[in-house]
């Protein structure tokens, strides 16, 4: 999506450390067109020490004169319109420009439509969460605010933190469904390292095509056999518990793997669908392999209400490797 300036209105919160330092609570919005969740969210936010800023339905979205942002942005758009989106990539540029931290939850029909909209300001999105997961988005924005983080997490503690969080994941799930049939329907949280799973803007270097269609120093793998090599890894689902199983970090790399040799594109619905974990854990994996330089977001060129995941160039070039390392004996491994 095209870079648009987009001026923070009077009143728009600046995301730093001066108001904690003074003393004062965080502001929050909660736009929801659910009343019920408006008060649940409301609930939860004030416990957590934020001040509610306002809380109203999605169609304060749409007024021509918004009102100012909090410092954290609360959004539920289960579906979503021509109006809704548009509404939605304002506060994405809005947000991005005051600092504010945002987080958007929806669900897997209308994830794609909301994850092209949104790439100024690394929202938190979260897929049909239950209020277990929204407590730890609560959590990941706290913990993001500058002068409460202790240290910079390293990427080996990412990873481990992020393989912890599977295991915690499954908990969250289950004492969700103790709340009622409403929250059964949740996926998983994922309680995850402060600032390690946000989408990045979009970097622009050339076509989308070119991008898709670069050659690496490496011949690709035979996607057929990438392809084989999934089918296997799902088949144990059918035996055994696939929880005992998950890697959704290599799941996704190896579907890249074989669309980048296919030369069709990945929409992040496919992907997380790929992922073979929630679609909420498998879009914080996505943001913390874009962090690491493996994957990358790429726009539409025809249609900018479309965005898809790939490969970077680094990560072609080592799935390449490893694929022509193995030789013969990839076949012979499945």
């Amino acid at each position: 999506m095209a870079q648009v300036q987009f001026a923070p209105l009077p009143g728009d919160f600046a995301y730093g450390a001066a108001n904690d330092a003074a003393g004062l609570k965080l502001a929050l919005s909660i736009y929801a067109d659910r009343a019920h969740l408006r008060g649940q969210l409301r609930e939860d936010a004030e416990a957590a020490g934020f001040r509610i800023a306002e809380a109203a339905g999605i169609n304060a979205l749409h007024d021509a004169q918004p009102r100012p942002l909090g410092e954290v942005v609360l959004v539920d758009c289960p579906a979503v319109d021509a109006a809704t989106l548009a509404a939605l990539t304002r506060l994405d540029l809005r947000a991005a420009h005051a600092g504010a931290a945002l987080v958007v939850s929806t669900t897997v029909a209308a994830l794609d439509d909301v994850f092209a909209c949104l790439d100024q300001s690394a929202p938190q999105i979260l897929v049909e969460p239950g209020r277990a997961e929204r407590l730890v988005a609560l959590g990941q924005v706290l913990a993001r605010i500058p002068g409460r983080r202790v240290r910079e997490l390293s990427e080996e503690d990412r990873l481990v933190l992020l393989r912890l969080a599977q295991q915690v994941s499954s908990l969250a799930e289950r004492i969700d469904q103790l709340h009622g049939p409403e929250a059964a329907v949740a996926p998983a949280a994922t309680p995850t390292p402060a600032g390690a799973f946000r989408f990045e803007p979009a970097h622009h270097s050339g076509g989308a095509e070119e991008r898709l269609l670069r050659t690496t120093r490496t011949a690709l793998p035979d996607p057929k056999l990438v392809r084989r090599i999934i089918r296997q890894r799902q088949m144990r689902a059918r035996f055994l518990d696939g929880d005992l199983f998950a890697d959704p970090a290599w799941d996704m790399l190896l579907d890249l793997t074989a669309a980048r040799a296919e030369q069709t594109r990945v929409s992040v619905t496919s992907l997380c669908i790929a992922s073979g974990v929630p679609p909420t854990t498998a879009l914080r994996w996505i943001g913390q392999m874009t962090e690491a330089g493996l994957l990358q977001r790429v726009e539409d060129d025809t249609d900018r209400r479309r965005a898809f995941i790939t490969l970077t160039d680094k990560a072609v070039e080592a799935m390449s490797r490893y694929f022509a390392e193995l030789g013969g004996e990839a076949a012979r491994l499945i």
